[in-house]
Parts: C-alpha cells; structure tokens; sequence
C-alpha cells in the first residue's frame, strides 16, 4: 500500500506540476534557512573555540571581583583588587609550584601619535612575559625585555593593524618615535599578524607597554587605601594542563591570605580558565543558533500552511475519486494514508532542494567570509528532514481526515 500510495502521489503532482512547485517553494526556503542560519551559528562557535584554542590551553586568568561598581564615569582600577605584589606572590615557585610564567596586566586606552596620524588603541601594560604568554611572536625588531621593566623605559611594541594605521606605506615605523597620549615613546618591535583571540580583543591592533612605564609615566594606577600598583588582571601559564588544578588552589589560597580575607568571606577575585571562557561563549553562541533557527523555522512553518491548503484543494477537486474508492471497498485508513503520503512527499521534495540551496548558501558565506568555517552538518541536514516530514505530516493530517471521512453516496454526488 505505501508503494502504491507514493506512485499515486508522484502522479497528483505531476498533474499539477506548477501548483506542486510553488507549494514546495515555502518548504524550499525554509530548510535552506535552517541549514545556512544553522551553519552560520556553528560556524561562530567553531571560530571563537579556534581562536581560544590558538592561545593553548593552559592559561589562567584571574580578574577582581566586583560587586559594587563606583560611580559613573569612575576609574575602573580603583575598584581592582589586584595589584603587583599578588603578581610576584604567584610567580613565586615556593608558592605556586605549577606556574610557568605569570603577568600582571592592565588594559588602557592610549593615542598614538605619529605626524598628521592620530589612532585610539586598547594598550596591553604588562610584563616581559606577556608576549610568550599570548603566543604573541615579534616579526621584526624585538619584544619588550626585563631591562625595559626595570628601568621604565618609553618603549613600545605595535601590532600590524596599528602600524598601518598611524605610519605611512612609506616610512618604516622600527626605531621611530610615536606619542603616546603626548609623550614620546621608541617603537623596538612588530608583531606578526594573528588576529581577534581570546581576551581583549584583536591581537592585530594592539600596542605594549612596559607596566611599570604605563603606570608612572602614563596612568596614576596606585591604589587609594595601600598605596600599591594596581592591575586589570593577572595571567598565569600553567606548566601544563595537569597543574592547572593545582595552580588554580594555589593562587587562591595565595590571594585569601594575601588579601587577608577570612576563612568564611567571599573572595574579591575570580579565577578562570579557558574552559570557562568557552563554556561562556558556548552558551552565548548556542542561544545565538537556537534562535537563528526559531527565526527560519517560521519559513516552514508558513511552507506548511501552504502545503494543508493545497492538500484540502486537492481534497475538494478528488471528492468522486475519493467516493468512488470507498463505493469499491476503501477503508477510513486507505483514504488517510493516500493523502498523508502526498502531504509527506511534496515536503519531503521540498526539503531535499531545501538541502541543496542550503548547502550552497552555506558555502556562498565560506567563501565570503573564509575565517567562517560554514559547513554543513549532518544534524542540521538530519533537523531539516526531519522537520520536512514532520510539517507534511502536521499540515496534512487534518485535509487527509477530512478525506477519509467523507460519505462515499454524497461523495459520489458531489459536482
């Protein structure tokens, strides 16, 4: 009967080739919809794990807490919690035996200055370490060194972004001075191209900074109360991803009593992991999905309502058919499952060239845009079908009830 159904399907749309085309035409876009907006939000989640990635995976940030933020327009840093001296209680190996490196950073917004050119970039102040840490590699000169640190020096390192932004194609920004925020700093070094990674933004349009010459020279960065420098944030390379526990205990247990924070008070600091931040984006990313794919399932489901109002035209136009079959011994359930299986093939045909346009769009975006890895995926081509069959099936029930329980004697009558 389901082979015999099928043909007979195959012949009532071939009889009415445009009709069964334009209807499939809602269900056509709407697969193809899911699966581009489908991939298109995989593809996000792929890119941001890839640039996370790219860092390694066992790095630690630790961030203050901040419950209370000040008053608008306030300074950030007067309400941090960290400051120089958790940054050398954690680099101490006695202390925190898994750390492999560590970095005090502060993230500020700085001019750069270099004759006519003005550029605003978010400055990365820290430590030698930094670059190693970041996976930051110098393509000419040379990166900030402990020497610079200690003396303060007005150094600076530029990534390739900010190079082309302030320095002519024709001058060669190495051993040329830049102001930065008015005061003339020595460009030593530029990074090779990396892109948009992790925390802080494009790693491509950055500029640093010894710590200790952004906060003397450029920032009054010291803490109200003690006096002490301040930091946005603390990163710690773990030895390798076994010790990341163990640093994790460690630094938390170094900055309790460095803070002097009870055994029953809450911490003024958070200490993340990779992990977390993925997990992070992950949920932002996955909310993002589901709702690009609520927004194309509204295409199926007006592809759906075309296929019930064709389905209950073709209900009307068979009325003698159907009479006539149930005159020669059709039961309720012959007549219903003919026209749920007409219902199913014209969305599943709508789907399957769903699936093609779809695939194609998704590869019209890699294309575009190549850092946007687009494929297609057997769930969302799994999803579409199966949302195809389910919507022939939903939309198709009540024109094939209707069918099925038409009078065969006032079907016969019908005109």
């Amino acid at each position: 009967m389901l082979t015999e159904n099928i043909r007979i399907a195959f012949r009532g749309l071939s009889a009415n080739k445009l009709r069964a085309a334009l209807t499939m035409l809602g269900i056509m876009i709407g697969v193809a919809a899911v699966i581009t907006l489908l991939s298109i939000g995989d593809g996000v989640t792929r890119y941001v794990a890839d640039q996370f990635s790219g860092l390694g995976t066992n790095l630690i940030f630790i961030i203050p807490e901040q419950e209370q933020p000040g008053p608008p327009g306030s300074d950030p840093l007067s309400e941090s919690s960290l400051t120089l001296r958790d940054a050398e209680l954690l680099n101490d190996p006695n202390l925190v035996p898994g750390a492999a490196a560590v970095a005090p950073v502060m993230f500020r917004q700085i001019d750069l200055q270099y004759g006519g050119n003005l550029h605003s970039v978010l400055a990365r102040a820290s430590t030698p370490e930094y670059a190693a840490i970041n996976k930051l590699e110098i393509a000419r000169g040379r990166g900030l060194d402990q020497t610079d640190y200690d003396s303060r020096s007005r150094v600076i390192v530029l990534g390739p972004d900010t190079v082309k932004a302030i320095f002519p194609d024709d001058v060669d920004p190495l051993d040329r001075d830049v102001r930065v925020n008015g005061i003339n700093f020595r460009v030593v070094g530029l990074l090779t191209q990396k892109g948009a990674s992790g925390i802080g933004g494009s790693q491509d349009d950055v500029a640093l900074l010894p710590l200790t010459t952004a906060q003397e020279r450029l920032f009054d960065n010291r803490s109200a109360t003690s006096g002490q420098f301040l930091a946005d944030a603390i990163l710690i390379e773990a030895a390798d991803d076994a010790a990341i526990d163990g640093v994790i205990i460690d630094a938390s247990s170094v900055l309790r009593q460095s803070h002097n924070i009870e055994f029953r008070d809450d911490d003024d600091f958070q200490i993340l992991t990779q992990a977390d931040f993925l997990q992070a984006f992950g949920a932002v990313t996955g909310v993002l999905t589901l709702f690009l794919g609520a927004i194309a399932s509204i295409s199926l489901l007006v592809g759906g309502i075309g296929i019930m109002n064709i389905m209950l035209v073709s209900v009307t136009e068979r009325t003698r058919e159907i009479g006539l079959r149930k005159a020669v011994g059709a039961r309720y359930r012959d007549i219903l499952g003919q026209f749920l299986t007409e219902a199913v093939v014209l969305a599943i045909l709508g789907g399957v060239l769903g699936i093609l346009i779809g695939i194609a769009g998704a590869t019209a975006i890699n294309v575009a845009v190549p850092q946007l890895d687009t494929s297609v995926t057997f769930d969302s081509i799994a999803l579409a079908v199966g949302f195809s069959v389910a919507v022939g099936l939903f939309f198709g029930i009540y024109p094939a009830s209707r069918a099925a329980g038409l009078h065969p004697i006032e079907a016969l009558r019908f005109e």
